[in-house]
């Protein structure tokens, strides 16, 4: 097997839950390889680098063989290599810690741990020392 479909591998190697998911990433625009966007065809082979958008974070997985059958998690390793930027894990984190404070529209009221949170993160800050001109 010398070329795999990009959504079929994607799928395979448990980037993505499911093959339509990893389709759909792919015509959005998510999935690049050579800072290109590709096509669900799109054709790989071992020793591509494929980026995969998942919003905060661009992931970079390496191809180190392939396959077009989904696979356990133990396995998964001897496909692809993770070759992430560790900047990208930072932004992961530091998302995660202010995920409270970007809520996004429509999710509902924020919870008595979102309070609890946010008056932790406001206490931390001491306001008399800002110049506050009126």
């Amino acid at each position: 097997m010398n070329e795999v479909r990009i959504d079929k591998w994607l799928w395979a190697v448990r980037i993505f839950k499911t093959r339509t998911i990893a389709s759909d990433a792919c015509k959005k625009g998510r999935v690049l390889i050579d800072n290109v966007s590709v096509k669900p065809s799109r054709m790989i082979r071992a020793g591509d680098v494929v980026q995969v958008r998942k919003p905060p974070v661009t992931f970079s997985f390496k191809v180190l063989d392939l396959s077009d059958k989904r696979m356990g998690a133990k396995l998964v390793p001897q496909f692809m290599e993770n070759v992430t930027p560790p900047e990208q894990y930072e932004l992961l984190e530091l998302n995660k810690i202010s995920g409270f404070v970007d809520r996004q529209r429509g999710t509902g009221r924020p919870t008595k741990k979102d309070r609890r949170d946010l008056e932790q993160f406001t206490d931390t800050f001491d306001f008399d020392e800002f110049d506050w001109e009126v």
